[in-house]
Order: structure tokens, then sequence, then C-alpha cells
């Protein structure tokens, strides 16, 4: 039998960090859920075993009150899931400043700020689980969304330092890393690059095939938000979780060529799924 746990989850509004939190309230779990508008995760709050509380990631001051709350309400905290994120998709020249700006405020301040907030109440009492939500695209860099790329790599270096940093006060660093899933993250992906394809310039013409890669090539072995919730959920009740979780058949797949395949095999294959020509 697993121990109880009190868990606070951020991002809950849909997707992936929705599905953990529910999944974390069946298994008889103290679950804290958490978004930036407290209104979208109202309906949770009718699930026993799951408060809400409104933590918004690019707000150090929300953070912290969300930690608090939940330190107070549990009398500890077991487990932090950093799952909140979005993607800013675009050629690298394309995005402008402030949107990469954004990406890196959310996506990696964001974990990390929730993650230094949670640390001082774990490590008092020896005990803790970090989970960070990365991607395939953490290790996999993907052309024409090279800022969600690279903060998940970012998150990954960060996550490879802490977990040994931690180590020694009982604390456990957990990355999960899901190829394609099932969630409105992609819905909201295309509502952020909306403006850049709206607009001529010299990566217009490759959009097209990119966009294509994503809804064709790039759904290999699509697993639904749940599969990953279970994940998220088994790593936090394991006595000794995996390091790294790689999710659905296209991570188990792309993480271990991208090892073994020299880089110019794998821009060649790139550059034939996306479609893009040797020159213009």
């Amino acid at each position: 039998m697993h121990r109880h746990q009190a868990i606070l989850i951020t991002g809950c509004s849909s997707g992936i960090g929705r599905a953990t939190a529910l999944e974390a309230a069946s298994r008889g779990h103290q679950v804290f859920a958490t978004a930036r508008d407290r209104s979208s995760i109202s309906d949770l709050e009718g699930h026993h075993g799951i408060s809400i509380l409104r933590l918004d990631v690019t707000d150090p001051a929300s953070i912290s009150r969300a930690i608090e709350a939940a330190v107070t309400g549990a009398g500890r905290l077991d487990a932090v899931v950093a799952n909140a994120g979005f993607g800013q998709y675009g050629a690298v020249e394309d995005v402008p400043p402030e949107d990469w700006r954004r990406q890196f405020d959310v996506n990696v301040f964001g974990a990390l700020e929730t993650v230094r907030a949670a640390l001082p109440a774990m490590r008092e009492r020896r005990h803790g689980t970090l989970v960070v939500v990365s991607s395939i695209a953490g290790k996999v860099s993907i052309p024409f969304a090279a800022p969600y790329c690279a903060a998940k790599h970012a998150l990954e270096a960060i996550a490879d330092a802490l977990r040994l940093e931690v180590a020694p006060f009982g604390i456990r660093v957990v990355i999960v890393e899901p190829g394609p899933i099932t969630t409105r993250f992609e819905e909201r992906a295309r509502v952020e690059v909306r403006r850049i394809l709206d607009r001529s310039g010299p990566y217009s013409r490759f959009y097209a095939g990119a966009e294509r890669a994503m809804d064709k090539d790039f759904q290999m072995g699509r697993l639904p938000a749940e599969a990953v919730a279970r994940t998220i959920v088994e790593s936090i009740e394991a006595e000794r979780p995996r390091i790294r979780y790689p999710l659905t058949s296209m991570a188990r797949v792309f993480l271990p060529l991208k090892r073994l395949l020299p880089d110019r095999l794998l821009d060649w294959r790139m550059k034939k799924v996306l479609r893009l020509p040797d020159k213009v």
C-alpha cells in the first residue's frame, strides 16, 4: 500500500495537470490543484481530496502564497508537480524577443520558482518528490519550435543538477518526458503562433510543411493525458522512482536515436519530415 501524500500540482486548468489532480485524488492523496485563473479549476473542488488554489507561475508572491497554503492545510508538502507551461512555435528569427522571454518566464522560471518555494518545507522534513514535466522536446530540437524546445532543454538541465543537490536532504527529482499527448496544448500553441503565420516572410513558405508534420508525423503513439497522470502519480508513490520517464512510442524511439545517430543524418531525416528544401 502506498502512503497518502500531500501533492501540489501547477497548471491544472486542463490536460496533464487536471488529469494528474484527478488521478492522485482517486488514489487517496491530498491534492492541491492550482491554476492562474482559479475559476478554471472550480469544478475540481467538488472532488474528494482536492483543494484548489490560485497560483500564477510568473508571480513569485502568488507561488509563495499557494505553497504556504498547501503546507498549512496539510501540515506538510510531500510532492510538487511542475507542470504549468505552453508551447511557443515559429522560426527562430520570426518569434519576437518578448515572446521568447514569455516562453521562458512561464516554462522555465515559473517551474524554477515553484520548486524553490517548495524546497524549504521538504528539506525540513528530509522528504519530498519534485516532478518536472518536460517533453521529448527537452532532448530533441524541432525546427519551428525552438522557443519551446529551448525551454524544455533548460528544464532538463536544471532538474539534472537539482537532483544531486537535494538528494542529501532526502528529496527526489523525477523528469517526465512525454511525446504527443491529447490535450489543449496544441490548440493554445496554434493561437500563440497565429500572429507569425499570418505575416509573410522568408520562412512563411515552410510553415505548411511544419504544420503538416506536427499534425501527422509527430503524432506517432499519441496518448491521453490520463496515461501521463498515472506515471506521474506512480513516480511519487514509488520507493525508488526512475530518474526519467519517457512516454509514448515517439519518445522511446527518438531519444535513443538522438544518442546513437550522427547529427547530419538526423538533420536529413528532419528535413524530409518537414519537407524543407536544400536551397530556395
